[in-house]
């Protein structure tokens, strides 16, 4: 028997949450699958010039601090622009929003492969923290929306892609790198030319943009900071940040050969940084 009377009509929103509810985890649009491949590869940007750092240093002749600056304008630049991204995406829509990042990670992840210097080498990474700002910080309402299961299920299968980004990409840096330094970085944008063709054809256009285009304050994300807790949670991640990269970070300009530093990265970085493995 029925436990809902006969003459109870359910609501628009309550059948949606009942079908996402029930919906599969891996039964999922085109669109869902092809933001979730361009996620692993804007995560895989993270950790992709790990294993090459030896390689750059000596082709570039660049001391350690230059080298490690790779990774600082890449973070910095990504902080910053996470605060702006709302506003952006709010005028142009989201599925504006995740190209257009897409685009700045392909151009500048190019460029960083046909660079000579350096100096250009690490304006180009910050350049390309800038398009991972964009996308990343709106691949997630981007999955949620389009996913058919429910909002815990959807956020499981962004934060699969950022698993799956963060570990594969050391992995890809070594055996690219290993060829030369310039690979990984030409890879990306190869492999974000295919996320870029894939979200154009298969996600939907937004719904005459009355949803997603919303007016939003660019001064939104500093008047969040009023909340004590969001900020304890962002000083705390910061932190935790902070302790990664240094650890992670500490052996990569040592020399060490490229295959052999992504493996150790992908399974046990920490161990590797403080020189408890023997390469």
């Amino acid at each position: 028997m029925s436990s809902i009377p006969q003459n109870v009509e359910l609501s628009p929103a309550e059948i949606v949450s009942s079908t996402k509810e029930k919906a599969g985890f891996f039964n999922q649009p085109k669109a869902v699958w092809a933001v979730f491949f361009a996620c692993i590869i804007a995560f895989m940007g993270i950790g992709l010039v790990d294993p090459i750092l030896p390689a750059i240093a000596k082709n570039l002749q660049a001391s350690q601090s230059e080298v490690t600056l790779l990774f600082t304008s890449y973070n910095a630049v990504m902080a910053v622009a996470m605060l702006i991204t709302g506003w952006i995406t709010s005028r142009f829509g989201m599925k504006a929003t995740l190209l257009m990042g897409i685009v700045v990670i392909a151009l500048f992840s190019a460029l960083g492969g046909l660079s000579n210097g350096i100096w250009t080498l690490v304006g180009l990474r910050g350049g390309w923290g800038l398009g991972n700002a964009l996308f990343v910080a709106t691949s997630l309402t981007a999955i949620v929306s389009l996913s058919k299961g429910s909002i815990a299920k959807s956020i499981i299968l962004y934060e699969a892609a950022i698993g799956l980004g963060i570990s594969v990409g050391p992995l890809i840096g070594g055996w690219l790198g290993a060829i030369s330094w310039r690979g990984p970085f030409l890879g990306v944008a190869a492999l974000m030319a295919v996320a870029y063709l894939s979200l154009t054809v298969l996600m939907p256009k937004s719904n005459g943009g009355k949803q997603e285009k919303v007016n939003i304050s660019i001064l939104e994300p500093f008047r969040a900071m009023k909340h004590r807790s969001l900020v304890v949670f962002g000083l705390t991640a910061c932190l935790y940040n902070f302790g990664f990269f240094h650890g992670t970070q500490t052996a990569k300009v040592d020399g060490y050969h490229q295959v052999h530093v992504d493996y150790v990265d992908c399974v046990c970085p920490s161990s590797f940084s403080h020189g408890d493995l023997d390469i």
